[in-house]
């Protein structure tokens, strides 16, 4: 091996080690250089943090989640469900704001704070135009009675620039509170014309008076109602819908000024003129204006000669325009923040010409009437409304808007039937005006009756106006065919099939097998099994081998006395042998079983079969009624109590039969108890269910 000089040795490494030494210089310059800016990176990413962290606890312990437990019409009935979305106190007593659409048709609502504390929670006011709604915690007998609450302040919304940092707050899926952070894109978000170009809850459209502060903070569904809020910890807005990608939350000046007239005066008060309005045609020789695109009859605009085609350029002084779908919420605002019943110059400009016309506003009224049920009639019905009356062309408002029907309930029944949409005007010759007069001739008629009582409907449908007879009243109970009691023998079988037989090596032969023997019952006693194969009863054949011939054995026991004993020539493990059985009486069948139905918990129990004791396994210290039927969406289903279930206690009180299930609920009813309890079995585990029952008529959520 050839040696290496030393001098030559030390020159390569000092070569080598030059060379790494030079990108490891340059790395190190560029590492102090990068230090340098990563430095301020992370003193700017900390001050960041520090500034969304002094926003969100300022925030934070006013978020509130909602659950709600909601009404809507379907079927004849005002089906319940369940619904969540968030909101902020912004009141030391508590006053929370969020969505109508969260909680406007709220029957029950529980507000869940940050700190996982629950409280009731009861609706003052609702706007469905503005989507706003205020709630008012309820902190009576909890560790919040008399102490003010964390609330929240609204920020100026109008100073909201695109590409501010914004945090939407609130609980997406119905989980905690959650944060998330994003920058505004827009502050004049409108819905797309791909979407219709409007959003329509309960008749208003909300998009004639909202344009959203768009956003990219993350929001879902759940986040109805939280607050958007900018890095001061202020709120600018409340978030209502997500579009492409964006979240869109109504401006924080709109929903405070909403929020006040809610809390003070339970609804919002605006003028209404009557006019259909929407930007300038893209061919209007006009630079300036609003144009009208109609007119509503007998309203004021039509009162102070506005027409079609007219382009306003100035409302009670204000100069108005609308080049862009995004101007026209700005042109209604003006209108309907004039006060009520003001008379208010408006200057158009009409065949190229201005002229000045003079109206009066009149209150905007709601835009649908609220549904309710009216169970005897098998119907939901609202009152008929300023524009729902406008809208079916109706000369006034006088009548009871059908809304849905209960297939087979008496309005369907009716010949003719009634259907959604129908008005009906009178009935028994007397003219029906709303709907408290025809919930009070409702009452009055099936007062103390048992039966269903026959009136006479005047509805009209569109032109044309009907008479039909309803049978008002409670369901009529099915009558119950008598139930002969014959002899029973207490096992189960199955036909001897041909195939059968011959598997079983009894070519030829025809009877039934034995499936299961009821214990402690007779055939058990006579030492009757499961296999065995039936072939004769007292030396007749038993003619049983095609699967139609499941009743033959069933049908020739029952030519027997109660109590009589017979013989069966059966094959058991091959062998042929004699077993004398006596003929027991049949247990109940389930047509005669007891039943309870509470119309206030909407469920039926009955009592229990033997067949359903065998079948659920049941011990014989178990005892209770069987959940026969639910009424889908009322209060028994919403609590998770199914159909099959079985009822052991009520409030911790034993119901083995129809009786005690009836006294017990009835009971609950009489303390109006908020909550009910129900311990069931359901397969092979027991749970407790609560069920929230409402009591009053009208919405608990509205007191």
């Amino acid at each position: 091996m050839k040696r290496i000089h030393p001098f030559h040795s030390w020159t390569i490494l000092a070569f080598l080690s030059l060379a790494l030494l030079v990108p490891a210089i340059q790395h190190r310059v560029a590492a102090a250089a990068a230090s340098d800016l990563g430095a301020a990176s992370a003193q700017e990413s900390v001050a960041a943090s520090a500034t969304v962290e002094k926003a969100v606890k300022q925030v934070y312990p006013a978020l509130v989640r909602i659950d709600v437990v909601m009404t809507e019409p379907s079927s004849g009935r005002m089906s319940k469900m369940r619904g969540a979305g968030s909101g902020a106190i912004i009141s030391k007593d508590g006053c929370v704001i969020t969505n109508h659409h969260v909680a406007g048709k709220a029957q029950r609502l529980v507000c869940r704070l940050f700190n996982g504390d629950e409280l009731e929670a009861k609706l003052v006011g609702t706007d469905a135009l503005a989507d706003v709604a205020v709630l008012q915690l309820r902190p009576e007998g909890t560790k919040y009675a008399g102490k003010p609450f964390e609330c929240a302040v609204f920020g100026d919304s109008t100073k909201v620039k695109v590409g501010d940092v914004v945090l939407a707050m609130g609980s997406p899926g119905g989980m905690t509170q959650t944060v998330t952070k994003g920058i505004v894109s827009n502050t004049t978000m409108m819905l797309p014309a791909a979407f219709g170009g409007r959003m329509e809850l309960d008749g208003e459209q909300t998009g004639s008076l909202v344009r959203w502060i768009g956003h990219d903070a993350s929001i879902y569904g759940g986040n109805s109602g939280g607050p958007l809020v900018n890095l001061e910890g202020q709120i600018i807005g409340v978030n209502e819908v997500s579009i492409a990608g964006l979240g869109g939350a109504i401006p924080g000046d709109l929903a405070q000024s909403v929020a006040n007239q809610l809390i003070k005066k339970g609804k919002p008060e605006r003028s209404w003129i009557g006019i259909l309005c929407q930007p300038r045609l893209k061919s209007s020789k006009e630079d300036k204006g609003v144009l009208v695109a109609g007119v509503l009859k007998d309203s004021p605009a039509s009162k102070g000669d506005l027409k079609p085609g007219d382009m306003i350029v100035k409302f009670d002084g204000t100069e108005v325009n609308a080049r862009l779908p995004e101007d026209v919420p700005v042109f209604n605002r003006v209108v309907l923040s004039t006060p009520i019943g003001k008379t208010v110059e408006v200057a158009v400009l009409r065949d190229g010409k201005e002229k000045t016309l003079s109206l009066t506003t009149t209150a905007q009224e709601k835009a649908r009437g609220d549904d309710e049920e009216l169970r005897s009639w098998g119907m939901t019905a609202e009152n008929l409304t300023r524009m729902t009356a406008l809208a079916l062309k109706r000369p006034d408002k006088n009548g009871v808007l059908v809304t849905s029907l209960r297939p087979g309930g008496p309005v369907s029944e009716a010949k003719p039937p009634l259907d959604g949409g129908d008005i009906i005007t009178e009935v028994d010759g007397k003219p029906m005006e709303n709907m408290a007069a025809l919930q009070q001739f409702t009452a009055d008629a099936t007062k103390s009756k048992e039966e269903r009582v026959p009136v006479l409907v005047r509805f009209e449908r569109g032109l044309r106006s009907f008479l039909t007879v309803v049978k008002v009243g409670k369901e009529p109970e099915k009558d119950k065919p008598k139930w002969a009691r014959k002899a029973w023998l207490s096992a189960d079988t199955q036909v001897l099939t041909t195939d059968l037989a011959k598997a079983l090596k009894l070519d030829g032969e025809s009877g039934e097998r034995i499936t299961r023997i009821y214990p402690g019952r007779g055939a058990e006693k006579a030492g009757l099994k499961v296999g065995d194969v039936l072939l004769k009863l007292d030396g007749n054949t038993i003619e049983a081998s095609r699967p139609e011939d499941t009743e033959v054995l069933s049908t020739m026991i029952r030519q027997y006395k109660i109590g009589t004993k017979a013989t069966f020539d059966l094959v058991r493990d091959g062998k042929r042998i004699k077993v004398d059985v006596t003929l027991e009486d049949p247990p109940t069948p389930v047509s005669d079983m007891k039943r309870y139905v509470d119309d206030d918990f909407e469920l039926t129990v009955r009592e229990m079969t033997l067949d359903d004791r065998l079948d659920k396994e049941l011990k014989e210290q178990e005892k209770g009624v069987l959940v026969e039927r639910i009424e889908p969406s009322g209060w028994a289903s919403l609590a998770g109590v199914g159909g099959g279930d079985v009822v052991l206690s009520i409030d911790g009180q034993p119901v083995p039969d129809a009786a005690s299930a009836e006294k017990a609920l009835k009971a609950a009813r009489e303390r109006r108890a908020k909550q009910v309890v129900f311990f069931v079995k359901r397969g092979i585990g027991t749970m407790y269910l609560e069920l929230e029952p409402m009591w009053d008529k009208k919405d608990e959520a509205r007191k």
